[in-house]
């Protein structure tokens, strides 16, 4: 059997894990546009900052690939899949054979049409380490930085410009900080954390123009940089499957195996809809677990195996200068707070479930809310006040604490 995965991030890290599950000799073809051995991309922020080094970024051992009888191929891109004739081509014209393939392709950084914005000197992407690599050689102690978006992307750059520059000022055109994970009142609260940092916020406006080191805002300010990063958001990767005639909506179609339209081709990660369980639609769920777990299954199934991935939901665990923050879930449904002045809880119950939440601050035993969430488990199972105010085992009633501790 010769396996082909093309990507080296988390999915495909995952599929070489469960194809080593069930098939421990056949050969495995990792292909990946980077020149890099695997790395976590959430610790590029980090990197940044000086507080991860280059060791320390590497997502397994430097053995990882030997070990698994992986035949590796960094920076060169993939930029077709003949799935009659079951071969992928590489930018070079070389071609190589597959019997099951994964595309693990992920996401890239989504560039707004700004006039002047694809001509602008000292711009910078926040996704990949070398583009990182890139900011920190154009970053000094003096220098102007200003971040278009305001997401999870644009703010952990500011918290690892933070350490090398003290001018930063993040735009986005929402009416509030991380827009696609926090409500209006729980993005205020970690906002004003974020600029004790003397990180500047301007919202509900989004840049018009770009030129000679200068923005030019919708409401007619104007901002002067030194370097520009855009973090606006990102799109899926899914050229090469939608090429090949396999069925793409806004990410590439799989069922629960992972599998495509494409007979014995796979798809995981970020370049992948998920069935989201709290939703019960299917999205972009764009996260590491997310990622790590389809590829994980999709190896699986490649080698002749059989388990289906039915968990997908939201979930997000960030921090911003110490501050953690946890949600998770859909944020629809009646909401029940607890916030006081360090600490910000919501969550969201419907259809008796508890369908979503928020934490921020204090986030011990989070993994209680996401267990009641992905099992479904109804609220009459559950002591209510104990759940609110103090997550623990003793939420659940007899029996179901019984099942769990069985």
């Amino acid at each position: 059997m010769n396996y082909v995965i093309i990507g080296n991030s988390a999915a495909a890290i995952g599929c070489v894990s469960g194809i080593r599950t069930i098939d421990k000799e056949s050969p495995i073809t990792l292909i990946s546009d980077e020149p890099h051995f695997t790395y976590s991309r959430p610790l590029i922020s980090y990197w940044l900052k000086g507080k991860v080094d280059d060791e320390k970024m590497y997502y397994r051992n430097s053995d990882f690939y030997e070990k698994n009888n992986c035949n590796v191929i960094l920076g060169k891109k993939v930029i077709k899949i003949e799935s009659d004739s079951k071969l992928v081509v590489l930018e070079d014209d070389s071609n190589i054979k597959y019997d099951k393939l994964l595309v693990a392709t992920g996401s890239s950084p989504f560039v707004p049409p700004v006039e002047g914005l694809n001509e602008a000197k000292n711009t910078f992407t926040f996704m990949k380490w070398d583009s990182v690599k890139d900011v920190k050689s154009a970053v000094k102690t003096d220098s102007k930085v200003v971040i278009m978006g305001a997401g999870l992307i644009g703010l952990k750059a500011a918290e690892g410009l933070h350490e090398i520059c003290e001018d930063i000022t993040v735009v986005d055109m929402a009416d509030r900080i991380l827009p696609s994970i926090l409500d209006k009142k729980g993005a205020d609260f970690v906002q004003r954390h974020i600029e004790k940092h003397n990180i500047k916020f301007i919202l509900n406006d989004a840049a018009q123009s770009v030129y000679n080191n200068s923005i030019t805002l919708k409401s007619g300010q104007t901002i002067d940089y030194d370097v520009l990063i855009i973090a606006v958001g990102v799109r899926p990767n899914t050229e090469l499957v939608k090429n090949a005639g396999g069925n793409v909506n806004r990410g590439i179609v799989t069922d629960k195996k992972q599998e495509t339209s494409l007979k014995d081709i796979y798809a995981a990660g970020d370049c992948t809809e998920s069935f989201d369980i709290c939703s019960e639609q299917n999205k972009i769920l764009a996260l590491l677990p997310n990622a790590y777990m389809q590829g994980e299954i999709a190896g699986i199934n490649m080698a002749g195996g059989d388990k289906v991935f039915d968990t997908a939901m939201p979930m997000n665990a960030i921090g911003f200068f110490g501050l953690h923050m946890l949600t998770a879930g859909s944020m629809e449904g009646e909401c029940v707070e607890v916030i006081d002045e360090n600490n910000y809880k919501k969550m969201f119950f419907a259809d008796n479930l508890l369908k979503g939440y928020i934490l921020i601050g204090e986030i011990n035993r989070a993994g209680i809310y996401t267990s009641l969430i992905r099992e479904k488990i109804h609220l009459q199972e559950l002591d209510i006040n104990l759940l609110k105010n103090s997550p623990q085992l003793l939420v659940f009633n007899k029996n179901t604490r019984k099942a769990k501790l069985g």
